[in-house]
């Protein structure tokens, strides 16, 4: 299950803390302190899978160097109580391959913190837990000052107001759950409380290693460490009384961020919410016998399969809408705008090939449902990509469709789909091709489902709101 956690913190000497230490010890590399007169050594650190320094424009260049970068950061910050630096942590869904997760931690980096004139300094770690399991994050660490091609000038106060880490937050999980849609993986992430997502458990917080040593070996401990330790328990024994009581409570946690799941992905979300054996037990128990579990059967790794009535009932309701939505043709675009978006797009360097004018003709030709069979990340009917699936230009429907309509409803696929139509780039679900709605193959043709699993969906517009799916 892909997990959420984003946290954002202030490096400075109030706390102790070096900038040249704390980046040494984020890259697992050797750096000189010039300001402490000694070394920082932590290249014996695993795990550090991916190390850059990312600048924005008119940035020096020899800033791209991390020593040089945090020993002028430290020269420039006279004050004895300075904040030197900013960090954003983050997880990386697990479920994303290492080039896939240092690709996605770039985008994340390069969008909301380069783009806005900080120096990033990368930094993805994957380590491996106690379960034997990745543990994918990234550490940015980020200057808090605007700078020139002479140095640092004031420091940007609007980069320290709650608005911005919200948006950081917000646009972490729309930018991930947009990668694993574009790459086929049934999961999701989901920024918002639980009790905004519905949710009737207890957040949990992260307790850090100290206090997890105290948790995981049972250590007698003093001290803010072992309170964080026991309050941890005692959230997760709550929360596994709750479950127990009302089992749907999990397996609408589960499905807040996959729409099938496995017993293992069950097996872990009960082991985060429980507090011993024996509670463990009696929440995988409970779970396995609610009314609402619905088993869908082997996957292609052997492992059993399961949703929710309420995941399938969706998709009931979405199929039916779509064969409504297939048999209306009120969304035509005009030729004489199509052309337009494709004359533009040529003009700044993207061609279309013969496959993809076909398909942009046919999901613009006026009926309201619109189906393009093809690989994920080489066609989007709502983004246009070069092979390899880089951004390059936003054509094709979206431009034409603007043109004339400026709106329009939208999925996103399941892995088990390979339906695509108009849409939402960050939103809901997509569907099977309901009959009537005649699909054209795009790209190299059909792509099987990952794992063969079936994936009950739900549909959302543009606006984040669902589909009307009853007539």
């Amino acid at each position: 299950m892909a997990i959420y956690h984003l946290h954002v913190k202030v490096i400075g000497r109030k706390s102790g803390s070096s900038a040249v230490a704390s980046a040494a010890y984020r890259s697992g590399s050797r750096l000189r302190d010039k300001r402490l007169d000694r070394s920082h050594d932590f290249s014996a650190k695993r795990g550090v899978l991916y190390s850059e320094v990312m600048l924005p424009e008119h940035a020096p260049e020899a800033w791209s160097d991390r020593e040089r970068l945090w020993n002028d950061v430290e020269a420039f910050e006279v004050r004895k109580d300075a904040q030197l630096a900013r960090e954003v942590e983050f997880a990386i869904p697990r479920e994303l391959t290492q080039a896939q997760g240092i690709e996605l931690a770039r985008d994340f980096a390069r969008s909301e913190f380069v783009g806005l004139g900080m120096v990033a300094d990368l930094n993805v770690h994957w380590d491996i837990g106690e379960d034997g399991l990745a543990k994918p994050h990234a550490h940015v660490m980020l200057t808090m000052r605007a700078m020139d091609e002479d140095g640092f000038g004031p420091k940007v106060r609007e980069w320290n107001r709650t608005e911005m880490v919200e948006r950081w937050r917000e646009r972490w999980a729309e930018l991930a759950n947009e990668r694993l849609a574009e790459l086929d993986i049934d999961a999701r992430i989901d920024h918002r409380r639980l009790e905004a997502q519905g949710l009737a458990l207890e957040p949990q917080s992260q307790i850090g290693a100290p206090a997890k040593r105290i948790e995981v070996r049972g250590i007698e401990g003093e001290g803010l460490e072992a309170d964080r330790a026991e309050m941890h328990r005692e959230i997760a024994r709550g929360n596994g009384k709750r479950i127990i009581a009302d089992p749907s409570l999990g397996l609408d946690a589960i499905t807040q961020q996959q729409s099938t799941f496995t017993q293992r992905d069950m097996a872990k979300f009960a082991h985060r919410h429980s507090d011993g054996i024996d509670q463990f037990n009696a929440v995988i128990g409970a779970m396995r016998g609610a009314p609402d579990l619905v088993e869908l059967g082997k996957d292609a790794r052997g492992e059993d399969r399961f949703t929710t009535r309420e995941m399938m009932e969706a998709e009931q309701r979405l199929h039916r809408a779509a064969k409504l939505m297939a048999k209306r043709e009120r969304h035509e675009v005009r030729e004489a705008d199509r052309e337009a978006a494709l004359a533009l797009a040529e003009r700044r360097g993207l061609v279309l090939s013969g496959e993809q004018a076909d398909a942009l003709a046919h999901i613009t030709d006026g009926r309201d449902l619109g189906i393009v069979v093809g690989y994920a990340m080489r066609f989007e009917a709502g983004d246009l990509r070069h092979r390899g699936g880089k951004p390059r230009e936003r054509i094709g429907h979206r431009l034409a469709h603007h043109r004339q309509h400026g709106a329009w409803l939208g999925t996103r696929p399941r892995p088990a789909q390979v339906a695509r139509c108009a849409g939402d780039r960050r939103g809901g679900h997509g569907w099977h091709a309901p009959v009537g709605a005649r699909p054209i193959p795009c790209g190299r043709g059909r792509r099987e489902s990952r794992a063969g699993r079936r994936s009950p969906a739900v549909a959302s517009n543009r606006s984040g709101r669902g589909v009307p799916v009853d007539p």
